[in-house]
């Protein structure tokens, strides 16, 4: 029988106003209706400014790719997010974000999927070790350990330290304030309300992360000072980078900004992305079962080689399933540039044009079955075609996710782990709540339960994993 998970059932009618400030002050995904699912654009009247919701393939390619840049990000998403990211690559436009992706693109050469591999291990290591220590079939909050395995890997791929278990209860629940204050804040900015309270609590939040971060930024800049050899990671190419342009180099705050963008864009978007593909694979033994016989096929008990995570193709399947059905960036937002006639609307010079994932991948136009886990879908024609047109989960263009490559490699390499050394059970008591803020998360948190599996001991590799593709070769986080 197939599996529907669940997400929030859209209402029959559009929201009135007041409504939508209603519902969207949690989760913007419980402002959703029905012909949400199925429209190419839609139109919301807001106070002083219209929105638009582009679903339109055609549409969405014009937005983020052939004419990108007449969408800029939007500035209320840079107001919110920059307590907590800064003037980064993420959140900046035009000449300054030009810049900062030259000077990340060469930052980022320390960090190839090759030379990163061995770091991703010692942390899917330390996963498992923790996992274990829990005991047999108990119920557990795997969102949280997502969290932890995927803000170790960035600690010790950025920064070249393992993420300590203060500093990651820290970061957690931190960014959990975050979210859901800045969700606020989102609604109220819409709406031309006052958001003072919502940016205070965001500012505060931000700050605790923030501090742990700069102290290990601080320390390394020290020993630059001092002729030390540094590190070669990814926070030293930051720090060594120089622009070909403007032929100068990112400073201290810049640098700061820099990598609380890689830290939390690149733990986040995985760990969310990482609970939902167990979750799913809980309440889908049949897929588990599948996966597991392909891991003993590709790999056996050894430990996993550099490139094998290639071979996994029902694993690879299952994470972009997950991505698929619960998006971690739920929401792209971008403005327009100028007026301009869009299908035919009218869209004025600084409305906001915004491109949802998580109705693209679940359009009822596009997609068979598009509220059903089926992983299987990514090898059939009809769902290749749905993917080439309609999957954008790292978004697209330009400004296309420039962690895709690595995300990928890393949440294969946490499920295979996973799932070779445990039966990963449903918790029958627990069922989570998909919402709707900066990334989409469960609001109760996601439970599942941990069977150990018989586990032989490892073997030496008895074949070569495939060698690295060119783009691989050259960098994990792609061209953004």
């Amino acid at each position: 029988m197939a599996f529907i998970p669940p997400y929030p059932k859209p209402h029959k009618n559009k929201s009135s106003l007041i409504l939508r400030f209603i519902r969207g002050w949690h989760s913007w995904l419980h402002v959703l209706f029905e012909k949400s699912y199925s429209m190419k654009m839609g139109h919301v009247r807001q106070r002083g400014t219209d929105v638009y919701i582009v679903n339109e393939p055609s549409l969405v390619k014009r937005i983020l790719v052939t004419e990108a840049p007449q969408y800029p990000k939007q500035g209320l998403m840079h107001r919110l997010l920059e307590p907590l990211l800064g003037s980064s690559i993420f959140t900046t436009n035009g000449p300054v974000w030009a810049r900062q992706r030259r000077l990340v693109d060469q930052a980022l050469t320390n960090g190839r999927l090759e030379t990163v591999f061995p770091k991703m291990l010692q942390s899917v290591d330390a996963m498992i070790a923790r996992l274990d220590s829990q005991g047999d079939a108990r119920s557990i909050e795997i969102d949280a350990e997502m969290t932890f395995v995927t803000a170790d890997v960035m600690f010790r791929t950025i920064l070249s330290q393992p993420l300590e278990h203060a500093d990651a209860h820290a970061i957690y629940d931190a960014f959990l304030d975050f979210q859901n204050y800045a969700q606020r804040a989102a609604i109220l900015m819409m709406y031309r309300l006052p958001a003072f309270f919502q940016h205070r609590s965001c500012r505060k939040a931000a700050a605790r992360i923030r501090s742990i971060l700069a102290k290990i930024v601080q320390a390394r800049f020290d020993l630059a000072k001092t002729g030390a050899p540094m590190p070669k990671d990814i926070l030293s190419g930051l720090m060594e980078a120089e622009d070909p342009v403007a032929q100068d180099r990112f400073n201290y705050l810049e640098v700061v900004d820099q990598v609380c963008m890689l830290f939390l864009a690149g733990h986040e978007t995985s760990a969310s992305a990482l609970g939902w593909s167990l979750y799913l694979i809980s309440r889908s033994p049949e897929i588990q079962q599948r996966m597991v016989d392909e891991i003993q096929r590709e790999v056996g008990d050894r430990a996993f080689q550099y490139g094998e995570t290639r071979r996994l193709k029902l694993v690879w399947n299952v994470f972009r399933e997950a991505l698929r059905l619960y998006p971690p960036v739920g929401f792209i937002a971008r403005e327009a540039a100028q007026t301009h006639e869009m299908r035919d609307k009218q869209v004025k010079a600084g409305c906001p044009v915004t491109i949802s994932p998580w109705l693209l991948h679940r359009h009822r136009e596009h997609w068979s079955q598009p509220d059903e886990f089926n992983p299987d879908r990514f090898e059939t024609e009809e769902g290749k075609e749905s993917a080439r047109c309609s999957y954008i989960p790292f978004s697209s263009g330009p400004r296309v996710c420039p962690g895709a490559a690595f995300a990928t490699q890393e949440s294969v390499l946490v499920l295979a782990s996973i799932v070779r050394r445990f039966e990963v059970l449903p918790d029958l008591s627990h069922e989570p709540k998909p919402v709707g803020r900066l990334t989409v998360r469960s609001a109760n948190g996601v439970r599942i339960r941990l069977q150990s599996r018989q586990y032989a001991p490892c073997a030496a590799p008895q074949t070569t994993p495939p060698p690295p593709s060119a783009a691989e070769a050259r960098c994990p986080f792609g061209s953004n």
